[in-house]
């Protein structure tokens, strides 16, 4: 009996300590955190970083407010290798990233760097992508660019967001592509900091049209500064996006989905990592997260931890091979 006794009381203590360990070693989110945005004011990072941060706040995994940082340059390498150098360690920190982010390291435009320099998070919901002109562009619809293109790839000067390579500019070379355009190098693409930026040029007739993503053009849609000619999607997105027509019933197979997400500091402890995939798991499933996604155009799409972190692997290899098979990269 007093065997028994005492193998009952060893397991309650080891019980008791094992807890007392766990709970040590618990992750506990400081009262602030910050979001680096890699690019300016007005763009998709931009957008997730606020708008995640502003859920997160509300309600209440983050008890006082998430800051957010705009470090534009290098279409995100600037940030990344920020965050890879000085931040490593930093628990409190996420980075807004995206499609965008795989296309330049699968370029191998963050000399030095890797994806596996980082810890993927999550992604929530994917932003799918557009093709745009001014409300008095001759251009009426896609088919009327893309004949263009085709007499002359460098009538039509495009601008985005994104370094010239990365995904904005690809997802017009897919569209032309698509549509048996030839001599892809030669269209024409500006870069600029954000979306917003490229939008005020498209919008001002500086440039031809804007390539970029749904969420960026919601204000200038409604306004009725720009006209959409194609939203490249599987199909229709829900209103108030349902009146723009798909590349694909125009006869281009163009779909071009560009994922919204984090990722963290490499070197951070795998507490802080777990305590943000769960959140962002979480996050992903609230209603306000689900308002957020309708009011601007997000389509689900929510991948996390070790998930995404293949998913990021596996993007990045299909857009290396494509890049090689446009000429951007050797």
């Amino acid at each position: 009996m007093r065997n028994k006794m005492s193998l009952k009381a060893a397991l309650i203590t080891s019980a008791v300590a094992l807890t007392m360990v766990e709970q040590a070693h618990a992750f506990e989110p400081a009262r602030s955190a910050k979001c680096i945005a890699p690019a300016n004011p007005g763009g998709g990072w931009d957008f997730t970083c606020r708008s995640v941060g502003k859920v997160l706040v509300d309600q209440n995994y983050i008890k006082g407010n998430v800051q957010t940082v705009n470090m534009s340059g290098a279409s995100g390498g600037v940030a990344f290798a920020h965050t890879v150098s000085k931040r490593a360690t930093d628990e409190n920190l996420i980075v807004a990233a995206s499609t965008a982010t795989t296309t330049r390291l699968a370029q191998d435009q963050f000399p030095g760097l890797n994806a596996d320099q980082v810890r993927w998070v999550g992604t929530l919901g994917a932003d799918y992508g557009v093709i745009a002109v001014s409300k008095n562009s001759k251009y009426k619809t896609l088919t009327e660019m893309l004949d263009a293109l085709k007499k002359d790839p460098s009538s039509v000067k495009f601008g985005g967001g994104s370094a010239s390579g990365g995904w904005d500019h690809l997802k017009v070379l897919l569209t032309a592509k698509a549509d048996n355009v030839t001599d892809l190098p030669k269209i024409r693409y500006l870069a600029f900091s954000g979306g917003g930026e490229a939008l005020v040029q498209v919008v001002g007739e500086h440039i031809d049209a804007f390539t970029g993503d749904i969420s960026e053009i919601k204000g200038f849609m409604e306004s009725g500064d720009i006209r959409v000619l194609a939203v490249l999607s599987e199909e229709r997105l829900p209103a108030p996006f349902n009146t723009i027509p798909t590349a694909l019933e125009q006869g281009v197979s163009s779909i071009a989905p560009n994922w919204r997400g984090f990722y963290v500091p490499g070197e951070a402890s795998i507490e802080s990592y777990d305590w943000w995939v769960n959140t962002m798991n979480e996050l992903y499933k609230t209603q306000e997260w689900k308002d957020v996604m309708t009011k601007n155009g997000l389509m689900p799409f929510h991948k996390s931890g070790k998930d995404l972190t293949q998913f990021v692997a596996d993007q990045t290899l299909e857009i290396k091979l494509l890049s090689k098979e446009i000429g951007l990269i050797r």
